[in-house]
């Protein structure tokens, strides 16, 4: 039998030979997860520089479709080229005449994010607006900021949401040539739906793109921002134009610098008009035809899902007779007595048998409700559920509130007539 003495040699022998074993196993998977993570890290790097030069090239793209479709400058204007938008700037205003720009389907996917780096623009010599123009503000003991504001707001030209495919590119859209002082309650409202809209209309177009020209429109007789340093004109209107090549649709937007109440669609107009009154020609490479077809026609409903849905817009005060009002002015005559005029876009019977029908918006975005109680719908030779659909009517009486919305509760049919019946 073999002696316990060199059965404990052989048992340490084999534990060496084990241990070595398993300290060059696991040195060869250490070196081999090394050799994986250094070409991972390799992977990523050349994933950047591929991405990074994928970016170039679409900003490289979008200039260049810029300018073949053909910007609205004369000869003796610079244009201005960044990443992904031009512009022409005008010192005498301190402000871009027009910034262009391609909403494409990169947004759709695009994950950078307001960078908030306003700035002046390096490219123009001869200076832009700066923060003092805007606003003052002052260093605390606690190393907070107190602003003194001027009343306005920065607002783009070309909105940063529209660059978030690009970290570079969103980042230009805070450069000083492409801001210009809004009113707060028309940047963050009715500007700001606007912009949005025309993202949404990629959200819902995700094979096409908008090629986008906006701007102020510039006079010699604009107020300025009184405290401002450069003296920054505050305009009264601004425009904004957009198309669709691949859908052959164009479509343009006047909207007043200040607290809009009235559906986009009231400020929606062609490209035409906009060129008329703006005195640019817009897309001018072009060919005629294309042109045409773009510049002369729009359909609101390919741009605003609501006139899409079925909306329509209020009635133009101006062409109401007196006393008349509509859906829009309705919201300061709540607890008076007075005619409201829209057109019925939806109606229906309340589980309780009430009717109620909606002017000029739909449920659940409604801007003005006539309700007829379950009571008094036999005071009404029709169904007035049915009656109305489609039909612009006149309704009398002492407006109420349901919930936010402005409302007539009526209960005779002398009381709801037909437009044309009205004025008879």
């Amino acid at each position: 039998m073999m002696s316990t003495r060199l059965l404990q040699v052989r048992l340490v022998f084999c534990l060496i030979f084990f241990f070595c074993f398993v300290q060059v196993s696991i040195a060869q998977v250490s070196q081999k997860i090394k050799s994986i993570e250094t070409e991972l890290e390799q992977l990523k790097q050349k994933e950047t520089k591929l991405r990074d030069a994928l970016e170039a090239a679409k900003c490289e793209r979008i200039i260049e479709t810029l300018d073949q479709i053909g910007l609205p400058n004369s000869s003796s204007e610079s244009v201005i080229k960044h990443s992904a938008m031009q512009l022409v700037y005008s010192e005498e205003h301190e402000q871009a005449k027009w910034v262009a720009h391609i909403i494409t389907p990169d947004i759709i996917d695009g994950r950078a994010t307001r960078s908030n780096d306003f700035r002046e623009d390096p490219k123009i010599k001869s200076g832009t607006a700066i923060e003092q123009d805007y606003f003052l503000k002052e260093l605390q003991a606690d190393s907070t900021y107190k602003y003194d504001g001027f009343g306005f707001d920065r607002g783009h030209l070309a909105p940063s949401a529209d660059f978030r495919w690009s970290k570079k590119a969103l980042s230009e859209s805070y450069f000083y040539s492409n801001m210009s002082p809004q009113r707060p309650d028309f940047n963050r409202e009715k500007w700001a739906e606007l912009e949005g809209k025309l993202r949404g209309y990629i959200y819902a177009n995700p094979k096409s793109e908008l090629i986008v020209l906006t701007g102020p429109i510039l006079t010699d007789d604009l107020p300025h921002i009184e405290r401002s340093v450069n003296k920054v004109s505050i305009p009264e209107y601004y425009w904004k134009v957009a198309i669709d090549i691949k859908k052959n649709r164009g479509i343009g937007f006047l909207i007043p610098n200040k607290k809009v109440n009235y559906p986009l669609s009231m400020y929606a107009m062609s490209i035409d008009e906009i060129e008329e009154k703006t005195g640019f020609d817009f897309y001018n490479k072009l060919d005629r035809a294309t042109q045409n077809t773009l510049e002369s026609n729009f359909t609101a409903a390919d741009w605003l899902p609501e006139v899409a849905a079925g909306d329509v817009e209020p009635l133009y005060p101006p062409s109401l007779p007196k006393a008349h009002f509509n859906t829009i002015q309705a919201k300061q005559k709540i607890g008076r007595d007075c005619t409201v005029c829209g057109t019925v876009v939806s109606a229906r019977r309340s589980r309780k048998g009430n009717v109620l029908l909606n002017l000029d918006k739909q449920f659940p975005n409604q801007v003005f409700t006539v309700f007829i109680r379950k009571e008094h719908v036999i005071n009404f030779s029709y169904d007035p559920e049915f009656e109305f659909k489609g039909k612009i009517i006149c309704v009398k009486s002492e407006l109420q509130k349901m919930g936010s919305t402005p409302a007539a509760f009526i209960e005779h049919e002398d009381q709801l007539k037909l437009y044309k019946e009205d004025q008879k």
